[in-house]
Order: C-alpha cells, then structure tokens, then sequence
C-alpha cells in the first residue's frame, strides 16, 4: 500500500544510480517522492526528472530540491507530510 510522500536524500558518488534506487521502488509502489541530490551532483537529478516526465509520470509525483543539505535535511525530517525516508550518507550527517 502507497506511504503518500516519501523523501531520498543522495550522496555525491553514484549519483544517478542512488536517485533511480530511492526513486523506482518508491514509485512503483505508489509514492509521491521528494529528492534532494548532493550540493556536488545536483543537475543529475534533475535530468531524472526530465526523463520520468518525457516516460509520462504526472507532474508533481517526482520532485527535486537543491540546497544546503542540512537545511533541506531538517526541512525533509520534520515536514509533516513525508511518510518515510531513505538518507545515502555519513552517520553524523544521518543523526
């Protein structure tokens, strides 16, 4: 059964790949998601979401955010709305 909105935080090292292991399951399962990439690979990201669009996925169901990965991760962890979240990254930085 869908969450709702789920959120994905990447890292900067593979990061196409991270965006589509975050993304894929969660949309398949029915989910709105939220990415936040790394400040260092932003734009692939946002080539993700070019290409769920060009592949027919309904505006709003993928969405990207850039930014200060603590502000955005603070943002993204206390946000009422997002149901779940799948963090790649440091353990001081996941705390």
């Amino acid at each position: 059964e869908p969450l709702g909105v789920v959120a994905g935080i990447g890292a900067w090292n593979y990061p196409i790949q991270i965006a589509l292991w975050k993304s894929a399951p969660a949309l398949a399962a029915g989910n709105a998601m939220i990415f936040k990439p790394s400040e260092t690979t932003p734009l692939t990201a946002l080539k993700l979401a070019e290409i769920y669009t060009e592949a027919g996925l309904p505006d709003g169901v993928f969405n990207v955010v850039q930014g200060a990965g603590r502000e955005i991760g603070q943002w993204l962890t206390e946000h009422p709305v997002i149901e779940k979240i799948s963090f790649t990254g440091g353990v001081e930085t996941g705390k």
